[in-house]
């Protein structure tokens, strides 16, 4: 038993002091759309992979699927020159991001390469970009008000330290201008924007308009227009989660702000299905909602309570159907949801923010008692006016008829006015409850 024992540990060491063996490239046979076909290649899923390109390039792939000896690469880049019997190479490395402060007031984009011509990164540490996950139960519970400068967020949905809300509009309603104050009035010590699939020239006017000078000083620009490749598009929300969670692993509060997180699962909807994965649920494939909990667990406390990732995800309802497949899991999986009303942006109330739809589900854990007692006030006084507004538009509601609704009535330009406000106010919590009290006192106390 000794002498096998002996044989066992000699052995062993042998294979630790092995060099390991070259990786076996394969061959490009197929190619339809995006997809990549190869055969001879020993990979897994995940792998990265170099494809020859015409003129002695190479482009960048990534396995995502197989069918027997054949596999299926999905391209980081766009490529042209592609020829049948390309050299496939698969890449023996482990993908690492940069990271440290010098990312502060940085734009770069989902492989963690500087898009803002500013030369170099010049970190000094470098992380895998697939982190540990933490568990569940010993993450820090969600106990902290976080101040976000928005009145009507912070007297009527209130934030909590850790928390991950999902921001539901349509287009041209100001989720922008709504995440570009976020981003200068939020009490955080770091703001990572992840910008996926959104229109290139959207991404410049945020970073110079809405963001500005100012906001851009403590912030991590991660930037994926739609125009990249599903696949770049998908490693830039990843990339935006995992440099939010270096920070908060360094003891930093941090605001991560994804816009969006629609154009994260239709990127994931144009992998599965050029792959083959067949659509279940209004064209969707099951990997997507497989996805999108796997992104959105990575935020929130870490396990020694020193740090925070406090998440925005923007979810764009196409046609204002907050019934669409994507709005409806992102709700079932988020504390809490702000939804922006195409009725009120029509009308000029910036930020257009319906609270009788929309709810923070941590707000009972960081708010007392009396400021809950005024934010249900509030929402009760301003749906009584919703569910009558039309009687009172053509006139058939008589004064009298419902003490509760002169009361709406009489109080709704209050409310109104209370729930507005401008692009460069900032408003803190202890004002915003303050006002609010104000607002209603005789009301609640």
């Amino acid at each position: 038993m000794t002498n096998f024992a002996a044989a066992l540990q000699q052995r062993g060491e042998r294979l630790r002091d092995a060099k390991p063996q070259p990786a076996r490239a394969g061959r490009l046979v197929r190619m339809v759309g995006l997809t990549l076909e190869a055969v001879g290649l020993g990979v897994a899923i995940g792998s990265r992979c170099l494809v020859s390109m015409r003129g002695g390039r190479y482009i960048e792939a990534e396995v995502v699927g197989f069918s027997e000896e054949r596999v299926f690469l999905m391209p980081t880049e766009k490529f042209d020159g592609l020829q049948p019997g390309a050299r496939v190479i698969p890449v023996q490395r482990s993908t690492r991001i940069q990271v440290g402060p010098e990312l502060l007031g940085r734009v770069i984009d989902g492989s963690g390469r500087p898009l803002d011509g500013k030369g170099p990164l010049g970190c000094r540490d470098t992380i895998d970009f697939e982190g540990p996950t933490i568990n569940p139960l010993q993450r820090k519970p969600i106990s902290e008000v976080l101040d976000v400068g928005i009145r009507a967020i912070n007297a009527a949905l209130t934030v909590g330290r850790g928390q991950r809300l999902g921001l539901f509009a349509g287009s041209g309603v100001g989720k922008s201008m709504l995440l570009g104050m976020m981003t200068r009035f939020t009490e955080a010590e770091v703001v990572v924007v992840g910008l996926v699939g959104e229109r290139g020239r959207e991404v410049k006017e945020f970073i110079e308009q809405v963001l500005d000078e100012e906001g851009l000083r403590r912030a991590v620009v991660i930037a994926s227009p739609a125009d990249d490749a599903p696949l770049m598009r998908l490693r830039a929300a990843a990339l935006a989660s995992r440099i939010a969670e270096y920070f908060r692993d360094e003891g930093k509060q941090v605001l991560l702000l994804m816009d969006s997180l629609t154009r994260y699962a239709q990127a994931q909807r144009e992998i599965a299905l050029a792959v083959g994965e067949p659509p279940a649920t209004k064209g969707y494939p099951p990997s997507v909602f497989a996805k999108l909990p796997a992104l959105v667990e990575r935020a929130g406390n870490d396990a020694t309570g020193r740090g925070s990732v406090t998440a925005f995800y923007t979810v764009l309802t196409e046609g204002d159907d907050l019934q669409d497949p994507v709005a409806d899991s992102a709700r079932a999986i988020l504390d809490g949801h702000v939804v922006l009303s195409r009725v009120l942006a029509d009308e000029g109330h910036y930020p257009a923010i319906d609270i009788e739809a929309s709810i923070s589900r941590a707000m009972p854990n960081v708010v007392s008692e009396a400021h809950m007692k005024l934010m249900q006030r509030l929402k009760q006084l301003y749906s009584r006016y919703q569910q009558s507004r039309d009687l009172i538009s053509v006139g058939a509601y008589v004064a009298g008829a419902d003490p509760e609704t002169d009361e709406a009535i009489r109080m709704l330009p209050y409310i109104r006015a209370f729930l507005r406000q401008g692009l460069r106010d900032s408003v803190s919590f202890e004002d915003s409850v303050k006002q609010l009290q104000q607002m209603l006192i005789g009301e609640v106390i």
